[in-house]
């Protein structure tokens, strides 16, 4: 919630709402009522619908409409798996995002914002339309979505009841503020030229800010995928690791009896010295995005021997995460044609300050963690008070520089980063090809394996039987 310039004794003028990016329900258009449960980003059910969603356009055209590749966690996928659970659930119903149907049930007005809009898969960056050829070829009509506007907009004003509810005094416009790592990168500065937002949590993304540019074959080849900013004429990228922190889980779980604590953690390695441990970890538990998206492709651990002991193994993990954020860096950096020296980084992992130095290490880049708690909300509260009139451009140039000033920042060993850049560069990305030929061999010429000791029939991939 925005209360103004200063925010202090002032009346609430905005609130602005943002949620996870794909996230979303279909909702009756006539009674306002949900007609399904939230489906949540990572639910996989409509796997069987990722071609299907393409709509038969050639991925690179399909990839400059929608700055993404096919994948089980969009909106439009998720819509064709439910139509083939109930033929007719789409009809006069909805698509809303988390935050649509928060903003809806505020205002009676139904809207999105194009940075949500665009992780459905059915809405085109490139004309900030809704792709209605693609949707009408899927039996679709594009009614089905509401508008979308630029993040920020202001979709109308609190009702009265709810105002009343919420003890508000007068009249509150209501924003949808967008893609909650986007509005999070907002509000601690990391749209500058030379600076991404990196969010640490169990699943790791890095994100940059571009100028809104037409997508080509560089940016698709880069494999990242892209999306319109909250930011008025910018665009971003964005690449991640769905099992960075959790190779960490991963691996307190396989280090005891009981699951390490993070002191624990932190103690067994720091009992390691600093630098390369000489051991690669490929961090790839369940697939990889970019800059080599690869569902099919599963983890490693290269370079054991017996002398090495959980301290090594645990830092090889951590090591091995860092290595694909450094590959999603340099590819970002390539795309963009700017140098990038500085991340900004939030989230659970920024606690483990041997991970963070470690990061810094490989990189070569400072990193800075801003005391902030919650950045996704003053990046929402700052978009909807942006979008409303309530803050000028230099309004939010101001306090995304005064999250930047409050902070810690971690300084690379650069000794260490040519150690790090030798087995990046030799070792880490020498193996990708290597293993991601041997996984997508299994998966296209061994689709089940036999497990001998159970007889049961394994999927390689996966592990289900």
């Amino acid at each position: 919630m925005l209360r103004g310039p200063e925010g202090r004794g002032e009346p609430i003028r905005a609130i602005g709402i943002a949620s996870m990016a794909e996230t979303g329900l279909l909702l009756d258009a006539q009674t306002g009522e949900p007609r399904t449960d939230f489906l949540p980003w990572f639910d996989d059910r409509a796997r069987e619908h990722v071609d299907t969603s393409a709509g038969g356009v050639e991925p690179v055209e399909r990839f400059r409409r929608t700055g993404l590749r096919p994948s089980f966690k969009y909106g439009l996928p998720k819509i064709l798996w439910l139509r083939e659970k109930e033929r007719d659930v789409t009809d006069g119903a909805l698509w809303l995002s988390a935050a649509d149907y928060i903003a809806y049930r505020l205002t009676g007005v139904c809207g999105t914002d194009y940075t949500l809009a665009a992780r459905t898969y059915g809405f085109r960056i490139d004309t900030k339309t809704w792709d209605e050829k693609l949707l009408e070829s899927l039996g679709l009509s594009p009614a089905l979505f509401p508008e979308a506007y630029p993040s920020g907009y202001p979709l109308g004003n609190v009702a009265g009841r709810i105002r009343q509810q919420l003890n508000l005094a007068s009249e509150v416009t209501v924003a949808v503020s967008g893609h909650d790592h986007i509005s999070a990168a907002l509000a601690v500065g990391a749209v500058e030229r030379g600076v991404i937002y990196d969010s640490m949590g169990t699943a790791e993304t890095l994100i940059g800010t571009l100028p809104e540019r037409p997508l080509g074959e560089k940016e698709y080849s880069s494999g990242l995928t892209f999306g319109l900013h909250v930011v008025p004429g910018c665009m971003f990228w964005l690449g991640g690791l769905s099992s960075s922190g959790g190779s960490i889980e991963w691996m307190r779980g396989l280090l005891g009896k009981e699951p390490l604590s993070y002191q624990e953690v932190e103690a067994v390695l720091a009992e390691v010295p600093p630098g390369p441990t000489g051991i690669i970890y490929l961090p790839y538990l369940a697939g990889s995005g970019a800059p080599l998206p690869d569902q099919a492709v599963r983890g490693a651990l290269i370079g054991l021997d017996k002398r090495h002991k959980h301290g090594e193994i645990l830092r090889a993990v951590l090591e091995g995460t860092a290595y694909e954020m450094e590959a999603i860096r340099r590819s970002a950096q390539e795309v963009g044609g700017i140098p990038i020296d500085q991340i900004t980084a939030v989230g659970g992992g920024t606690r483990n300050q041997i991970w963070l130095q470690l990061k810094a290490d490989i990189s070569g880049c400072e990193y800075f963690i801003p005391s902030l708690a919650e950045a996704t909300l003053l990046g929402a509260a700052l978009t909807a008070g942006f979008g409303c009139g309530a803050l000028s451009s230099d309004d939010l140039t101001r306090i995304a520089a005064r999250q930047r000033r409050d902070g810690k920042r971690v300084v690379p060993d650069m000794e260490r980063h040519r150690a790090y850049r030798y087995w990046y560069e030799n070792a880490y990305t020498r193996l990708q090809n290597p293993l991601r030929d041997y996984y997508n061999t299994l998966a296209r010429d061994a689709r089940h394996l036999t497990c001998c000791s159970a007889g049961t029939r394994l999927c390689p991939i996966s592990g289900e039987k």
